[in-house]
C-alpha cells in the first residue's frame, strides 16, 4: 500500500509548529525584511532572460539540487506552505484561523487532482508526483480517496467541512455532467466560503485592510466562471448560477446578468471597474462574432490582486494586513517562477515569457 500524504513516516511532510507566543509585530517586521528578496520588478525581468533551466534552479535555490522541473516546482510550493505554516507561531484566535485556512487552498488542489483521477479513470498512482505534501493537520488520505469508485464515495471519505459540503451538493446538482469543471469549482466554492467566513471574524482594523484582496480572489473565480464556463465551454447559465459565492463585489445579481449576456465583451465589462484595471480585451471574428482574450483578462485580474496585496502590506505596516499582503505577494511570485520554468523548458523567447507573468509588463511593476 502506498503511504498516504498524512503518513508520519513520509519525510516530505512539513512539520506544523505551534507556540504560545503571540507577537504579530515581530513577524511583520521580519516579513518587511523578507519582502526585499522576493522576485519582482527588475529581478523578475532578469529571470526572464535566463535560457537554461539549471541556471534558473541555481538562481532561485543556489544550494539545492533538483531531479527535474516538476521537483523544482514542487519545492517552490512546499517552501511557501512551510513559510505560511510557520506564521501561526506568532498569532492566535481569528488571525491564526485565517492563516490556517489559507493552507486549505493547497488541500483543495490535491483534492482536485484526485477528483480528476476518478472522473478520467486514471490510476491515482500516476498522479502521486503532482500531489503537494501538507502539514499533517491538513493532509488527506490519498489512497482511500483515490480508490473511491464514485464521487459519492469520494465525498463520504473527505474531511468534514465546507469542502465536503459543497462537493456533496455538486454531486447532486451535476450528476449528469461527467466533467471535472463543476466538481473542481465546487471545491473552490467551499474554500472561498471558508475564507470569507474567517475574514469576517477578524478585528475591524484587520478586516478593513485585507478585505479588498480577499474579495478580489473570490471575484477572479466568478470572472472565470463567466469567461470560461459561459463563453469558452458554452455551458448553460442555469448550471453556473449555483456556483456564485455571496459577499463580494460581484453580487449575485451582477453575476446572473453577466451569465445572461450574449456579448462576452459586454458581459466581462459589467465587472471591469470592480476587478480589472481597464475594459476587457476583445476581438471580432470575420463573421462579426465577438470574442474575449481569457488569459489576458485573467492575468489582468491577478495583477489587480497583486496591487491589492501590496497595498495591504504597506498600509498595515505591523498588522495582519502585512501578513496577508505578504502571502498574496509570495503566491504570485511562486506562480511566476513556475511559469518561467515552463517557458524556459519550451524554449520561449524573453518577450513571450514576460507577457505571461504577473503583472503582465514592467510598467505595471512600477505602478504597484
Amino acid at each position: 500500500m502506498q503511504p498516504t500524504i498524512n503518513d508520519s513516516a513520509n519525510p516530505t511532510i512539513i512539520g506544523s509548529t505551534r507556540h504560545i507566543a503571540d507577537d504579530l509585530d515581530f513577524l511583520a517586521a521580519n516579513l518587511h525584511g523578507k519582502k526585499s528578496r522576493i522576485a519582482e520588478g527588475e529581478r523578475l525581468d532578469s529571470l526572464c532572460r535566463i535560457q537554461n533551466i539549471q541556471e534558473l534552479y541555481n538562481n532561485i535555490f543556489p544550494d539545492s539540487e533538483f531531479e527535474g522541473i516538476i521537483d523544482f516546482q514542487r519545492q517552490l510550493i512546499i517552501r511557501l506552505i512551510a513559510e505560511i505554516s510557520g506564521f501561526c507561531a506568532y498569532m492566535s484566535g481569528a488571525r491564526e484561523e485565517l492563516i490556517n485556512w489559507t493552507l486549505i487552498r493547497f488541500q483543495v488542489e490535491n483534492l482536485k487532482i484526485l477528483v480528476r483521477s476518478i472522473l478520467t479513470d486514471v490510476p491515482i498512482k500516476q498522479r502521486y508526483e503532482f500531489l503537494i505534501p501538507l502539514p499533517k493537520v491538513f493532509s488527506i488520505d490519498v489512497d482511500r480517496l483515490g480508490s473511491s469508485e464514485s464521487l459519492e464515495e469520494f465525498v463520504h471519505h473527505m474531511p468534514k467541512g465546507p469542502l465536503r459540503q459543497n462537493l456533496s451538493k455538486a454531486v447532486k446538482i451535476y450528476s449528469d455532467y461527467h466533467r471535472p469543471f463543476f466538481f473542481e469549482a465546487a471545491l473552490d466554492c467551499g474554500y472561498f466560503e471558508g475564507l470569507l467566513a474567517k475574514t469576517k471574524k477578524l478585528p475591524n482594523e484587520d478586516r478593513e485592510i485585507i478585505e479588498k484582496m480577499i474579495f478580489q480572489e473570490v471575484d477572479i473565480f466568478h470572472l472565470m466562471l463567466v469567461a470560461r464556463g459561459r463563453f469558452y465551454y458554452k455551458l448553460p447559465t442555469e448550471v453556473l448560477q449555483p456556483l456564485h459565492i455571496d459577499g463580494t463585489r460581484i453580487t449575485r445579481a451582477l453575476f446572473f446578468d453577466m451569465l445572461h449576456d450574449s456579448d462576452p465583451v459586454a458581459s466581462i465589462g459589467r465587472a471591469s471597474d470592480r476587478v480589472l484595471d481597464s475594459e476587457p480585451f476583445g476581438n471580432e471574428t470575420d463573421d462579426g462574432t465577438k470574442t474575449i482574450n481569457i488569459p489576458a483578462i485573467e492575468g489582468q485580474a491577478w495583477g489587480h490582486f497583486l496591487r491589492l496585496s501590496n497595498n495591504a502590506f504597506r498600509r498595515s505596516h505591523m498588522g495582519m494586513g502585512t501578513i496577508m499582503g505578504y502571502i498574496g505577494i509570495r503566491r504570485i511570485e511562486v506562480a511566476n517562477l513556475i511559469t518561467i520554468s515552463e517557458c524556459i523548458r519550451k524554449k520561449m523567447p524573453v518577450d513571450a515569457i514576460r507577457t505571461r507573468l504577473i503583472p503582465r509588463n514592467s510598467f505595471e511593476v512600477a505602478y504597484v
